[in-house]
């Protein structure tokens, strides 16, 4: 919204008059709706100045309580400088996470908001000190979210800054480096959020110890810890310090810990320590939400022992959890879970099928165990089942969509690309076979008829497909991530970038352009994720999406159609064109060609603020980049990993930040080469914090507990 405090006495138009006249018509309570969508930035220092009425409802209550800044990209330093000014005695919750582009000076003036009850600065630019004069002045703090880098010191934090932490309830810390952070001065905490992402080596390539100080060790004992979640990066290191804050709550488990998750990948060993925890936890706690380690689950009878109290959260992503376990041990032999919200079972390859483990990838699943679960948690809002082969059996009513469609309140869904294929192999569709090698490392696809319509009637959604049902009956769904069942990113997240993918499920084959433009049917979709559809012929059903999905705001595709060619180019140029809300936009394919006719096409996404290509053997084309930033005014992260090499990559990088950074402080470019080592080689010259989360490739369905924090 135009700034129109400095216009002085002009006169305005007919036109603003008439349109003015007509907004300040709504009642108050529409205009405070209306004005809840406006940036906090723009309300206060902008609108408020625009008229009388709207001066005094840019400051009423609702709106100057909660402050969010997080991905507002235009709040300059001097905004909020002035927001704090004008509002900071109003603010009891303030959210700027992620706010990377501010200086350390501007955070500083968090301390005027003297009301906070509860802030994130995660991602903000923190010292021991500058964290020390802040909390001092927030004694009425009760919930605080910061990082914890490389040179904290807990001893400079000074005896006020002390006395604000020790009435801290709630504390999400981001560790950098090995270290308790602030959590031995919190002795009040209910809630304890971790996330460690601290790298075994510097960049200097020197090995990091995860001993901590003896005297750093002076962790309390929490009775009142309500929650504990701890997320970790991959890394031995990460490994070792968690098990430092758990040996803690092993020595005496709160009675009122109802929620305990650890999110580790790859394995992670018990240890006396954790085993007397689980034990103690399984005698005296009854929990809502449960994650932990497959290491820890795979062959154990703890769920068996587990005691749950409406459980809201459960995953278990990666564990060989058996059908028969799943339907005795977590849901009870079948009793009603209406209070559970959001199951995980991503990598779950034996969750939906009878108790033996022999079971094959192109085996049926078991319709009658989840038949059971749905029935069971007829409430879930959030369901994950990505990873794994779910193929249904013959027989009205038994297919996995089928049952799924009875789920009405489900909001996010994660599904394999072979569970939606139609039981019996499609007539209308030549199955195509994986991608075979064919000189120079192109690759085609054998057995594929060429397509020279590039919309023909075959795109159109198919009222008789089963997918297309499911989607019919799920209409209010917000997110939707259909992945290949063998899908491997070349830059995943807190996973292992491997070379060479698995070929995709022959049953794969069967989902195509007709598929993917049934998804047209959700009205209210807002993120989706595409990734290893082989038999994406010309991408005619992404043009569908782009038409009727007016709210989509994030759109992730990968390994779409034949390896060695882009087939959708023409579709996805014809897509873009009406994506006008689409913020996030995450490309990953190999042999993209990056070029003028795409980047015109991206043009046309008005809102777009962040873009990341990832294409193996991919080019680029400098000037069209250059261009093409030049008219997307808002685009402000812009990510690209492509075959081209590392001189290039850096000259347009610097371009990029030279032509662009003074107009957008938030600029966030990261160009490199993509090798064969993945993800690797980008982790060594890039730092992570550098690194978008659009930038790598995970299935966000159910990846926590939905509220669990902000």
């Amino acid at each position: 919204m135009k700034d129109t405090s400095n216009d002085g006495d002009m006169p305005p138009t007919a036109a603003a008059v008439a349109v003015g006249a007509h907004l300040l018509g709504f009642s108050d309570e529409i205009l405070l709706h209306i004005l809840s969508h406006v940036p906090s930035t723009d309300l206060v220092l902008n609108v408020r100045r625009t008229c009388r009425k709207l001066a005094v409802l840019c400051l009423d209550k609702s709106l100057t309580h909660t402050v969010l800044l997080q991905k507002d990209y235009e709040a300059s330093e001097d905004k909020v400088k002035q927001l704090m000014k004008e509002i900071g005695r109003e603010i009891q919750q303030l959210n700027m996470a992620g706010c990377y582009w501010l200086s350390g000076a501007t955070i500083e003036h968090v301390a005027r908001c003297r009301s906070l009850v509860k802030v994130n600065l995660s991602g903000c630019h923190l010292t021991s000190l500058r964290l020390s004069k802040m909390l001092s002045a927030l004694q009425h703090l009760r919930s605080l979210a910061i990082d914890v880098s490389p040179g904290f010191d807990a001893g400079q934090l000074s005896g006020e800054c002390k006395a604000t932490l020790s009435r801290v309830r709630e504390l999400k810390q981001t560790l950098y480096t090995p270290s308790y952070g602030v959590v031995p001065c919190c002795t009040s905490l209910e809630k304890l959020l971790l996330y460690f992402e601290i790298l075994d080596r510097t960049r200097e390539g020197a090995i990091l110890s995860g001993q901590l100080m003896v005297g750093q060790s002076n962790v309390p004992h929490y009775q009142n810890l309500r929650v504990f979640y701890a997320r970790l990066a991959p890394g031995y290191i990460n490994q070792e310090v968690v098990r430092l804050y758990l040996a803690v709550l092993s020595d005496r488990t709160p009675e009122n810990l109802h929620a305990f998750l650890i999110s580790v990948p790859g394995s992670f060993a018990e240890s006396g320590a954790t085993k007397n925890l689980l034990d103690s936890m399984a005698r005296n706690v009854a929990l809502d939400a449960l994650q932990l380690p497959k290491s820890w689950l795979n062959g154990s009878s703890l769920l068996q022992h587990m005691k749950f109290n409406n459980p809201f959260y459960f995953s278990f992503s990666r564990c060989t959890l058996s059908g028969g376990h799943l339907i005795q041990r977590v849901i009870d032999g079948a009793k009603e879970l209406r209070s559970l919200a959001s199951l995980n079972l991503s990598g779950c390859v034996h969750c939906l099928s009878p108790d033996s483990l022999l079971r094959k990838a192109e085996d049926d699943i078991d319709s009658g165990i989840l038949e059971t679960l749905v029935a069971s948690c007829r409430n879930l809002r959030h369901l994950n089942l990505s990873a794994a082969h779910h193929h249904s059996s013959e027989g009205p009513g038994r297919h996995l969509c089928q049952l799924l469609a009875r789920l009405r309140h489900l909001r996010s869904l994660s599904l394999p690309v072979c569970s939606v294929a139609d039981s019996a192999p499609r007539s209308d569709r030549v199955p195509a076979m994986h991608a075979v090698p064919r000189g120079f490392g192109k690759k085609v696809r054998i057995g594929v008829q060429s397509c020279p319509n590039p919309f023909s009637g075959q795109a159109g959604p198919q009222p008789s497909s089963v997918f297309w049902s499911l989607l019919k009956n799920v209409p209010f769904l917000e997110r939707l991530e259909l992945i290949g069942s063998n899908f491997s990113s070349a830059m995943p997240r807190n996973e292992p970038a491997i070379r060479n993918s698995l070929p995709p499920c022959s049953r794969a084959q069967n989902v195509g352009d007709s598929e993917v433009a049934a998804i047209g049917q959700l009205a209210f979709l807002r993120h989706l994720t595409l990734a290893q559809l082989p038999s994406i012929l010309t991408g005619s059903g992404l043009v569908s999406i782009g038409l009727q999905c007016q709210q989509l705001q994030s759109l992730s595709l990968a390994n779409l159609g034949m390896m060695g060619k882009v087939v959708y180019m023409s579709a996805l140029s014809d897509m873009l064109k009406h994506c006008k809300r689409l913020k996030d936009l995450r490309l990953e394919q190999p042999y993209f060609s990056a070029n003028a006719q795409f980047f015109q096409a991206l043009s046309q996404c008005s809102a777009l603020q962040r873009l990341c290509l990832v294409s193996r053997s991919g080019t680029l084309q400098p000037e069209a980049v250059l261009a093409f930033m030049a008219r997307c005014l808002h685009v402000v992260v812009c990510h690209m990993f492509t075959g081209e090499s590392l001189a290039t990559c850096k000259s347009l990088q610097q371009s990029l930040l030279r032509s662009f950074q003074a107009e957008r402080p938030a600029l966030n470019v990261v160009i490199f080469p993509l090798l064969h080592e993945g993800l690797t080689n980008v982790i060594r010259d890039v730092p992570m914090v550098h690194l978008d989360e659009i930038t790598l490739f995970k299935s966000r369905v159910a990846e926590e507990p939905p509220n669990l924090w902000w």
